[in-house]
């Protein structure tokens, strides 16, 4: 029996029904993947919601950049903490660390209380943390279910040592979940090596439009096109078939 968990990364309602239909046992929510993703809209929220019937977490992240925040920063996240929890989602996945880089402890804590019975991930600002293992074991504390990590490194498999080591010093007590670069061809060597449990993948397919109107105009970083991103049900399939082959 597979133990494995699978959270697909997704930006949109229609790829939240993608990863679902693709087989995905969770799907973490955001907005600006290119930034390293931030917080979804109420409305994206509440469709996925209404229609997605695996469990959602929502990342609550007001900006790119670091994951060192103002106090307006810090009402804003505590703020829309307070929103996924009345939209009843399973979980939120959250981070922040002080001037230092080490986790803002402090901080934490106040989401956890406000967060209450929710599910609580924290991102990948243990990947830029200076002391990852003491901030493994503060999130213990604080009761954090899971951490989504590289091992510190731009692709979960150049981190691999550390992971093994994240599994190893958590002692089951908190679930590390491998992120970054996870593709069906490498993900049971990432699974094997390190140990862990839950895998975060985005399973991006390129999606394309007929729209024979469109002027090519450059907004922003990105181009109006009749291509974009979207969660590939065959990727995700993928990604599936290969845990369950384990």
């Amino acid at each position: 029996m597979n133990l494995i968990t699978m959270e697909i990364c997704v930006d949109s309602i229609k790829s939240a029904l993608n990863a679902q239909k693709g087989g995905a046992d969770r799907i973490e929510l955001c907005s600006n993947l290119a930034v390293g993703g931030t917080s979804p809209s109420y409305a994206l929220i509440k469709q996925c919601k209404d229609l997605v019937t695996i469990p959602t977490n929502v990342l609550i992240r007001p900006r790119g950049g670091d994951f060192t925040y103002s106090d307006l920063e810090k009402a804003q996240i505590l703020e829309d903490i307070i929103m996924c929890k009345n939209i009843g989602v399973n979980g939120i996945v959250i981070g922040a660390l002080d001037d230092n880089g080490r986790l803002d402890k402090d901080f934490i804590w106040k989401c956890k209380s406000v967060a209450k019975d929710l599910q609580i991930t924290f991102h990948r600002a243990i990947d830029v943390c200076i002391n990852p293992l003491d901030c493994l074991n503060d999130l213990y504390e604080i009761g954090i279910q899971r951490v989504l990590t590289s091992g510190q490194a731009s692709k979960a498999l150049d981190g691999l040592d550390k992971l093994k080591l994240f599994v190893e010093e958590s002692s089951n007590r908190i679930s590390i979940m491998a992120g970054s670069g996870i593709r069906s061809h490498n993900i049971k060597q990432i699974i094997e090596a390190t140990g862990v449990k839950e895998i975060h993948a985005t399973a991006f397919g390129k999606a394309t439009l007929n729209r024979s109107y469109m002027n090519r105009v450059p907004m922003g970083h990105e181009n109006t096109s009749n291509t974009y991103q979207e969660t590939s049900i065959s990727v995700v399939k993928d990604l599936v078939k290969e845990i369950n082959s384990l």
